[in-house]
């Protein structure tokens, strides 16, 4: 009898997972109702600085470009009335989850608001500052405190949550039922985490320069891009969560953080003159509301005290695999082909009689590409398709190495042509000449379209994981490809020398040439550098997962990570050879051994795995 077909009664002193017994957590051994009670307390106290900032000038002798006191109020105070709320009715799980979704959020929102302090003049922010003349430097307001004060206790109450959010799960057990609708959270945080990328409102305002998240000043920049990632892994931790409880409040909680940063530039885009709503910001609204709805459906079968065998669940899951499995592989497939067309349409156009300069990390954008493909086609094939899957899992890295380097080249040569000044409600007696340089070309467009089908890809292929191993448990005559076992504990070693090589690989330069300073991650960090560290933390993240995966599941992601690392030292002939007396660098080769070591390692996880205990 599988762990789907227990009734209440089969265990004496076990909350039934997902069942409300296992939420209304009031006097059970291991649960911290005095940390849950900080860490509200902290929500609390974080909440009214931030509405007590809104309240307040966040720029010396600057005002807000409409009335938005009483929304920012509203989004800053209803996330603590809702953690209250949990607690009061005795829903600790709830209570914790809300806490840390809205405490992985904090970094990123407290990044943008140290852009006030950094540079008001250039940060979008129209609910808060907007400028009526030019400003060089703007010291910052009063306000600008209580809403670093609100994120740093928010980030507090995260700690003390965090050991609540565990209990919940130890006690809750195995994540039991059918996931249904949950699956769909890490889409929407997906969703919501390209809408941060892009412009937050449009802008016909000679004072407020509206631009996407890559072309923006520095702190905003790391705040979105910290945003754009930490949601949708929010809502995945949420996805994986045996607490019904902690899982609902984390979607909640992540739903309620993403509002509040795109909530006030749609409605400031409505009522502010020379503002316009743009995409991006009703893409976050939209998947934050989303996110919110989330927490109101069922999670588990389990959580209205049905019970369901385990051939039920089975036979309800082997349609979703299958449908799971063609949205990874075609997913994959239209990040592939966006890959190539980004490699091959013009990276720039002139705007002027200017020859167009040729992007060199193009190529690498299509050996990528190829990467991608290859196993992509075999997630289809059903006796191929896991091992496939997980190979997936990891070379969509590669896009997001190559596309970043494509990118970075883009942004560091681009110059739109001078605008017209009575556009922007500015009188000139002699208008400006037009400016000759380069914009931005299809190019840059397909590569950021690659970017994003290849994050959703990756996302389809982790559920289509959970899926897969949900049904192998179900029915042993599924061929999924995975089996009873673990990696073998002698592999620890191996990916310890893997990991070390890989953040030398990714942090060295795979080549030398004169004049070409290649960006890093201890140095000359920059556009491209983003690249290299997403790809870094998938390939460690892989790394991490491998000593408690089944053997096919291991080599598979192993296999992966090595496709990634040959990637990396493959810019040596794709890219190098654009540049005149190019060389292997460190980088080059600390690549090949990292790939190498990973094989190796792949190989170990599979000759000597053990049961799982």
């Amino acid at each position: 009898m599988t762990s789907r077909s227990r009734h209440p009664g089969d265990s004496a002193g076990q909350a039934v997972p997902g069942t409300a017994s296992a939420e209304l957590l009031r006097s059970e051994p291991g649960s911290r109702p005095r940390a849950l009670l900080l860490a509200a307390g902290l929500v609390s106290a974080g909440a009214v600085a931030l509405a007590a900032g809104a309240l307040l000038p966040v720029i010396q002798g600057g005002s807000p470009g409409f009335t938005a006191a009483p929304l920012l109020v509203v989004l800053a105070l209803a996330p603590a009335a809702a953690v209250l709320y949990a607690l009061a009715t005795g829903r600790s799980g709830l209570a914790a989850g809300l806490v840390l979704g809205l405490t992985a959020l904090a970094p990123g929102r407290l990044l943008l608001d140290l852009q006030l302090l950094a540079d008001g003049s250039l940060a979008a922010r129209p609910e808060l500052f907007l400028a009526d003349r030019l400003l060089a430097l703007p010291p910052a307001g009063p306000g600008l405190w209580p809403l670093v004060a609100g994120h740093l206790l928010t980030l507090a109450a995260g700690a003390f949550a965090a050991g609540a959010a565990r209990d919940e799960a130890e006690l809750a057990g195995e994540l039991d039922g059918r996931r249904r609708w949950r699956l769909l959270g890490p889409v929407l945080g997906v969703a919501g985490g390209v809408g941060l990328l892009l412009a937050p409102l449009g802008s016909g305002n000679a004072y407020l320069l509206a631009k996407n998240a890559f072309e923006g000043p520095t702190v905003a920049m790391a705040g979105y891009l910290m945003l754009a990632a930490l949601l949708p892994l929010t809502a995945l931790v949420a996805v994986s969560s045996p607490s019904a409880g902690v899982g609902k409040g984390g979607f909640a909680g992540a739903g309620l953080a993403a509002l509040a940063v795109g909530v006030p530039p749609v409605i400031a885009g409505l009522v502010v003159d020379r503002l316009s709503v743009a995409p991006g910001s009703v893409v976050v609204t939209v998947a934050g509301l989303a996110l919110v709805g989330l927490a109101f459906t069922r999670f588990d079968v389990a959580e209205t005290g049905e019970a369901v065998t385990g051939d039920l669940a089975g036979e309800a899951r082997l349609p979703g695999l299958f449908w799971w499995r063609l949205a990874t592989g075609g997913l994959a497939l239209l990040a592939s082909a966006a890959a190539v067309a980004g490699a091959l349409a013009p990276v720039l156009k002139a705007n002027g009689p200017t020859p167009v300069p040729e992007t060199p990390a193009r190529w690498l954008l299509l050996g990528a590409a190829v990467v991608l493909a290859v196993p992509a086609l075999f997630v289809f094939v059903p006796r191929l398709s896991a091992f496939a899957r997980g190979v997936v899992a990891a070379t969509w890295a590669g896009v997001v190495l190559a596309g970043a380097a494509v990118l970075s080249a883009a942004l560091s040569v681009t110059e739109d042509k001078a605008v017209d000044p009575a556009l922007f409600g500015v009188d000139l007696p002699v208008p400006l000449p037009d400016k000759v340089g380069y914009s931005a070309g299809p190019g840059v467009t397909w590569t950021f379209i690659a970017l994003v089908l290849a994050a959703v890809a990756a996302l389809a292929a982790v559920i289509t994981g959970v899926v897969e191993r949900d049904v192998s448990d179900d029915d042993a005559e599924l061929d999924t490809g995975l089996d009873g076992t673990r990696a073998s504990g002698n592999v620890l070693t191996p990916l310890v020398a893997a990991a070390v090589l890989a953040i030398a690989a990714f942090g060295t330069p795979v080549f030398t040439a004169p004049g070409y300073t290649a960006p890093g991650l201890w140095s000359h960090f920059g556009a491209a550098s983003w690249g290299l560290l997403g790809a870094l933390a998938v390939v460690l993240g892989l790394y991490a997962l491998v000593p408690r995966s089944r053997p096919a599941a291991a080599a598979s992601a192993l296999a992966g990570a090595a496709l990634v690392l040959g990637l990396r030292a493959a810019e040596l002939p794709l890219v190098g050879s654009e540049y005149d007396g190019s060389s292997a660098g460190i980088g080059f080769w600390l690549a090949l051994g990292g790939a190498v070591v990973t094989l190796v390692t792949a190989g170990m996880a599979v000759a000597g795995a053990r049961p799982a205990g």
